[in-house]
Protein backbone atom coordinates (compact mmCIF):
# COMPACT_ATOMS: atom_id res chain seq x y z
CA UNK A 1 0.00 0.00 0.00
CA UNK A 2 1.34 3.43 -0.90
CA UNK A 3 2.16 6.07 1.69
CA UNK A 4 -0.52 8.37 0.32
CA UNK A 5 -3.07 5.56 0.51
CA UNK A 6 -2.17 4.97 4.18
CA UNK A 7 -2.71 8.69 4.81
CA UNK A 8 -6.14 8.46 3.16
CA UNK A 9 -6.97 5.30 5.14
CA UNK A 10 -6.31 7.31 8.32
CA UNK A 11 -9.00 9.76 7.20
CA UNK A 12 -6.44 12.42 6.28
CA UNK A 13 -5.18 13.87 3.03
CA UNK A 14 -1.89 15.27 1.88
CA UNK A 15 -2.30 19.05 1.48
CA UNK A 16 -0.80 21.26 -1.18
CA UNK A 17 2.63 22.63 -0.29
CA UNK A 18 2.29 25.81 1.72
CA UNK A 19 3.92 28.86 0.15
CA UNK A 20 7.01 29.98 2.09
CA UNK A 21 6.46 32.99 4.35
CA UNK A 22 9.99 34.24 3.65
CA UNK A 23 13.16 33.78 1.61
CA UNK A 24 13.54 30.00 1.92
CA UNK A 25 12.40 26.73 0.34
CA UNK A 26 9.76 24.44 1.87
CA UNK A 27 12.21 21.51 1.57
CA UNK A 28 15.62 20.82 0.10
CA UNK A 29 17.49 17.67 -0.89
CA UNK A 30 21.10 17.04 0.10
CA UNK A 31 22.44 13.65 -0.95
CA UNK A 32 19.80 11.11 0.04
CA UNK A 33 18.27 13.33 2.74
CA UNK A 34 15.37 15.76 2.66
CA UNK A 35 15.45 18.65 5.12
CA UNK A 36 12.13 20.42 5.50
CA UNK A 37 11.74 24.00 6.57
CA UNK A 38 9.73 24.51 9.73
CA UNK A 39 6.11 23.76 8.91
CA UNK A 40 3.21 25.48 10.65
CA UNK A 41 -0.30 24.06 11.22
CA UNK A 42 -1.73 25.73 8.15
CA UNK A 43 -4.93 24.66 6.44
CA UNK A 44 -5.57 26.47 3.16
CA UNK A 45 -3.12 29.18 4.20
CA UNK A 46 -4.69 29.80 7.62
CA UNK A 47 -3.33 28.76 11.01
CA UNK A 48 -5.52 26.31 12.90
CA UNK A 49 -5.14 28.59 15.96
CA UNK A 50 -2.78 31.17 17.41
CA UNK A 51 -1.31 31.56 20.87
CA UNK A 52 0.74 29.66 23.42
CA UNK A 53 0.50 26.48 25.40
CA UNK A 54 -0.15 27.39 29.02
CA UNK A 55 -2.02 30.54 27.94
CA UNK A 56 -5.16 29.45 26.13
CA UNK A 57 -4.03 26.68 23.79
CA UNK A 58 -4.75 23.22 25.20
CA UNK A 59 -2.27 20.32 24.80
CA UNK A 60 -4.70 18.10 22.84
CA UNK A 61 -5.48 20.97 20.47
CA UNK A 62 -1.74 21.55 19.95
CA UNK A 63 -1.15 17.82 19.45
CA UNK A 64 -3.59 17.94 16.51
CA UNK A 65 -1.71 20.98 15.19
CA UNK A 66 1.57 19.02 15.35
CA UNK A 67 -0.04 16.30 13.22
CA UNK A 68 -1.10 18.96 10.70
CA UNK A 69 2.44 20.36 10.64
CA UNK A 70 3.64 16.83 9.89
CA UNK A 71 1.27 16.51 6.92
CA UNK A 72 2.52 19.85 5.62
CA UNK A 73 6.11 18.63 5.99
CA UNK A 74 5.29 15.46 4.06
CA UNK A 75 3.72 17.58 1.31
CA UNK A 76 6.92 19.65 1.14
CA UNK A 77 8.92 16.41 0.97
CA UNK A 78 6.78 15.11 -1.88
CA UNK A 79 7.43 18.41 -3.65
CA UNK A 80 11.16 17.69 -3.82
CA UNK A 81 11.26 13.89 -4.25
CA UNK A 82 8.06 13.38 -6.24
CA UNK A 83 6.77 10.28 -4.48
CA UNK A 84 6.56 9.57 -0.74
CA UNK A 85 7.04 5.86 -1.44
CA UNK A 86 10.73 6.71 -1.96
CA UNK A 87 11.10 7.37 1.80
CA UNK A 88 13.28 4.78 3.51
CA UNK A 89 13.47 6.31 7.01
CA UNK A 90 12.20 9.22 9.05
CA UNK A 91 15.50 10.26 10.62
CA UNK A 92 14.57 13.15 12.90
CA UNK A 93 11.69 15.33 13.99
CA UNK A 94 12.32 18.73 15.54
CA UNK A 95 9.28 20.25 17.21
CA UNK A 96 8.92 23.76 18.55
CA UNK A 97 6.11 24.63 20.97
CA UNK A 98 5.28 28.24 21.79
CA UNK A 99 4.63 28.08 25.49
CA UNK A 100 4.64 29.94 28.75
CA UNK A 101 7.67 29.39 31.03
CA UNK A 102 5.70 27.06 33.33
CA UNK A 103 4.48 24.75 30.52
CA UNK A 104 6.70 21.67 30.38
CA UNK A 105 4.72 19.14 28.33
CA UNK A 106 6.26 19.98 24.95
CA UNK A 107 7.04 16.29 24.23
CA UNK A 108 3.37 15.32 24.58
CA UNK A 109 2.43 18.01 22.03
CA UNK A 110 5.03 16.84 19.52
CA UNK A 111 3.74 13.29 19.96
CA UNK A 112 1.01 14.39 17.56
CA UNK A 113 3.59 14.33 14.77
CA UNK A 114 5.52 11.31 16.04
CA UNK A 115 2.47 9.11 16.49
CA UNK A 116 1.17 10.01 13.04
CA UNK A 117 4.53 9.17 11.48
CA UNK A 118 4.42 5.72 13.07
CA UNK A 119 0.83 5.22 11.89
CA UNK A 120 1.80 6.10 8.33
CA UNK A 121 5.25 4.50 8.05
CA UNK A 122 5.34 1.83 10.77
CA UNK A 123 8.89 1.00 11.83
CA UNK A 124 10.33 3.35 9.17
CA UNK A 125 8.54 6.18 10.96
CA UNK A 126 10.37 5.71 14.29
CA UNK A 127 12.81 8.58 14.64
CA UNK A 128 15.07 10.68 16.82
CA UNK A 129 13.39 13.82 18.11
CA UNK A 130 13.76 17.14 19.87
CA UNK A 131 10.84 18.96 21.51
CA UNK A 132 11.67 22.55 22.35
CA UNK A 133 9.67 25.19 24.18
CA UNK A 134 10.04 28.70 22.72
CA UNK A 135 8.72 32.16 23.56
CA UNK A 136 7.06 32.64 20.16
CA UNK A 137 6.81 31.21 16.67
CA UNK A 138 6.08 32.79 13.26
CA UNK A 139 2.57 34.22 12.86
CA UNK A 140 1.93 33.42 16.58
CA UNK A 141 1.68 29.72 15.71
CA UNK A 142 1.57 27.39 18.73
CA UNK A 143 3.57 24.64 16.99
CA UNK A 144 6.20 24.22 14.27
CA UNK A 145 7.68 20.94 12.96
CA UNK A 146 10.69 20.20 10.76
CA UNK A 147 11.85 16.82 9.46
CA UNK A 148 14.94 15.07 8.22
CA UNK A 149 14.00 12.17 5.92
CA UNK A 150 16.11 9.57 4.14
CA UNK A 151 15.00 8.41 0.69
CA UNK A 152 16.12 6.43 -2.33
Amino acid sequence: MSVEQRILDLGLELPNVAAPAGAYLPAIVSGNLVFTAGQLPLIDGQLMATGKLGAGIEPEQAKAMAARCLLNALAATKGVIGNLDRITKIVKVVGFVASTPDFTAQPSVINGASELLESIFGELGRHARSSVGVASLPLDSPVEIELIIEFL
